[in-house]
């Protein structure tokens, strides 16, 4: 074996190794990457010629978890791995965008990347890992790729930046950010933030980039040592140079005079379908000679060259004219419209349009038995915010069936929870769940959840803290061109045929959340300033428009919200209201109609009650106060009796506590059966506790000093108990 290993140093002095040689030599390119205790197995296998009519890069990217790794069984019945969760689907897009870029336009062969987690210790963050492992496995082969690119996240911690944080330090972070670049230029970002500002988020992109550079210098090393900086031969197009040639000669103008005449989307995709069809009627025209299988194959060639017709239209009108698909100026936002509390049903609910974009929002609130159970290799913990996105095919006019949720919507709904979630109340008691159904999509669904999520919640009634609103922004930028536009609020067109697309969400206090896509080379932290700042302009903008429908949260909850109310309670009594077997706190719940709660935090129990109506709570809420209640000595309880025996009652006086009612402290008169008293099982009574045993902690109860003494009555002395003298010696006992 020739096992090759290299090791990179990271800023606070920790290594990351890379090892190939040794595992999955079959595939085209194999590397196990290891820091400290944390390994992941990267492979990557391509296929040796494209799929016949493929135009697109068919690039697939898994990212798995293995529940040994963490020395953890799988949860369910079968115990086995199943399909990706939502975190691991989020690591694949991260790894996903940041190499689809990098492969050669004209590459179509279908390409594998896997990257496994093999080993973990519970310290180590293996997402941040995932990137520099698939990039370096690619480094190990000879498939064509013009990168190598590493991802690394960067946080911000007490005012520093930290480069790939253990789980403990994140905790601690304002800044959480993945950031995906080659040596050259920056990739991909995506993460969160607490209103930071946008010099914040460049300094922090500054620092992930200086400490991804050594990464990959390193793989430029392996890929050179292994002789795979040489890739290998390949050609999935075949072209037609003056075909080429002729399409943007006859179609160019056309297609600007299209780009300049502000049409909405589906008018603008037909006009452009229009002049690609008239050509190709032309064309056939012209050679009558050739068959239909050579006409189908020429008209392949046209879809294509005119594709590349159009984008150049495109961007030359936005370059040369400043005059975008819509009509708009460059930093021009879209008209907005918005609508909160539109459906009677939910508890909250907004609609939210820009443009031909449109968002339905809804809001749900539950309660503790609502939240989501997250249970992965790495993380179990419970999420009490929930969002959710759906994209049906209708939002974009598409003729298509409905399928299960996809990565995209995954990614989207998830870029939208991170802008809100900061903003929900700390110490808030209800379980929220938000869900954005796309209606119309012209460009940017994902800002439009965002928008439409705040203002879900205001109508609710959730005090959030501050109001939040998203944008898309896109870059124009031709290389070797000085000339460059920054887009606000892009369309659909802008962001396929752009450079960029670069979305922020934020309060007026400061970021919330990013997510960047560059698709060109040489992009300079000047551009990257100046969209910020315009995106900036652009939120307040968006902020100030939803603003005009919803101000503030709702003050009061809609009728039909589940009420909730909280108690703390000491840490000693929690099993007391849960009782055996959970028998006192499903009595409560029964008899009271209400949801019941307990967590222990902090060392004290958090009781939370729901309920449709307040008086349930309340009844709920007194019968749990006075489980909690400690007795006093001398006071009154009204007390139910429980059991009945000959030398008396056990009576209880406060729920889950029984005291001794003894015969003769149910009446004056001497009693000698308790039947006497007339007291009977079930029977309400007034008691008063007289004493607490301090050894045993039993009750003492009375309820004859609730009753006026009889006149003339007198104690009855105790007799003494004798004193007991001096054993006398027992006589020995006789011997057998």
């Amino acid at each position: 074996m020739n096992v090759i290993t290299k090791t990179v140093e990271l800023p606070d002095g920790r290594t990351i190794s890379i090892e190939t040689g040794k595992l999955a030599k079959q595939a085209d390119g194999a590397v196990m990457l290891r820091m400290n205790n944390t390994m992941l197995l990267a492979t990557v296998c391509a296929a040796k010629d494209a799929v016949p009519g493929t135009d697109f890069m068919p690039l697939q990217v898994e990212y798995r978890e293995k529940y040994a790794a963490a020395g953890r069984f799988p949860g369910g019945f079968t115990k086995r791995e199943g399909k990706a969760n939502d975190d691991e689907i989020l690591t694949c897009r991260l790894v996903d965008r940041a190499l689809r870029p990098l492969f050669p336009s004209n590459y179509h062969a279908e390409v594998y990347v896997n990257v496994i987690l093999f080993s973990a210790d519970g310290v180590d963050m293996p997402d941040a890992l995932a990137g520099f492992a698939a990039s370096a496995a690619l480094a190990c082969s000879d498939i064509p790729f013009e990168g190598p690119i590493s991802e690394c996240r960067v946080a911000r911690i007490d005012g520093q930046f930290v480069i790939n944080p253990t789980f403990q330090q994140l905790e601690q972070a304002d800044m959480d950010l993945m950031v995906g670049a080659t040596e050259e230029n920056i990739m991909m970002v995506e993460g969160e933030m607490k209103e930071v500002q946008e010099s914040d988020l460049l300094a922090a992109l500054k620092a992930a980039h200086e400490a991804i550079k050594p990464m990959c210098r390193l793989q430029k090393e392996l890929s050179k040592e292994l002789g795979k900086d040489v890739k290998r031969e390949y050609c999935h197009e075949v072209n037609d140079e003056e075909l080429r040639q002729q399409v943007h000669d006859e179609c160019y103008q056309p297609a600007y005079d299209v780009t300049k005449q502000a049409l909405e989307k589906q008018q603008r995709a037909e006009a452009f379908e229009q002049i690609r069809e008239d050509f190709k009627a032309r064309y056939a025209e012209a050679h009558p000679d050739m068959t239909p299988e050579e006409l189908e194959e020429k008209n392949a060639l046209v879809d294509r060259y005119y594709h590349d017709v159009e984008r150049d239209a495109m961007r030359r009108c936005i370059l040369d004219e400043g005059i975008r698909l819509d009509g708009r100026k460059t930093t021009d936002i879209r008209p907005i419209w918005c609508e909160a509390g539109t459906l009677p049903g939910p508890h909250g609910c907004a609609i939210f349009t820009r443009g031909e974009t449109q968002a339905l929002a809804t809001c749900t609130l539950g309660t503790k038995l609502d939240e989501k159970l997250v249970d992965d290799v790495l993380v179990r913990e419970y999420q009490r915010f929930l969002l959710h996105y759906n994209f049906p095919p209708f939002s974009t006019g598409e003729a298509k069936a409905q399928r299960g949720v996809g990565r995209r919507e995954i990614g989207h709904g998830h870029l939208a929870w991170r802008g809100l979630k900061g903003q929900l109340p700390d110490d808030y008691p209800y379980v929220v769940r938000v869900v954005s159904d796309v209606l119309e999509s012209n460009g940017s669904s994902s800002m439009a959840t965002t928008c439409a999520g705040c203002l879900a919640l205001m109508d609710a009634g959730v005090p959030i803290k501050a109001p939040v609103s998203g944008i898309a922004m896109g870059l124009i930028k031709n290389p070797g061109e000085e000339k460059y536009a920054v887009l606000s609020d892009i369309l659909g067109d802008e962001d396929h045929l752009g450079d960029m697309d670069f979305k922020t969400t934020g309060t007026p206090k400061g970021l919330t959340a990013t997510q960047m896509d560059i698709k060109c080379d040489g992009l300079s932290y000047e551009i990257l300033e100046k969209a910020l700042m315009q995106a900036k302009a652009g939120r307040e903008h968006i902020l100030g428009e939803m603003m005009k429908t919803l101000s503030a949260p709702r003050p009061e909850l809609k009728p039909h919200v589940p009420r909730i109310e909280q108690i703390i309670i000491p840490k000693e009594f929690i099993g007391a209201v849960i009782g055996p077997g959970g028998k006192i706190i499903q009595g409560i719940q029964e008899e009271t109609s209400t949801t019941i709660t307990i967590d222990e935090e902090d060392g004290v129990g958090k009781v939370q009650v729901s309920a449709p109506d307040k008086a349930a709570i309340d009844a709920a809420m007194a019968k749990i106060k006075a489980i909690v209640a400690v007795p006093e000595v001398g006071e009154v309880y009204d007390g139910t009796v429980r059991s009945v025996m000959p030398y008396g009652a056990f009576v209880e006086f406060m729920p889950g506590r029984d005291g001794l009612l003894h015969i003769s402290e149910m009446d004056w008169k001497r009693l000698e059966t308790v039947e006497e008293a007339g007291i009977k099982e079930g029977d309400k009574l007034k008691v008063k506790l007289l004493d607490i045993d301090e050894k045993t902690g039993k009750f003492k109860l009375s309820r004859r000093v609730l009753m006026e003494k009889p006149e003339g009555y007198q104690e009855r002395e105790r007799r003494p108990r004798p004193e007991r003298g001096e054993r006398r010696p027992r006589p020995d006992r006789p011997k057998e």
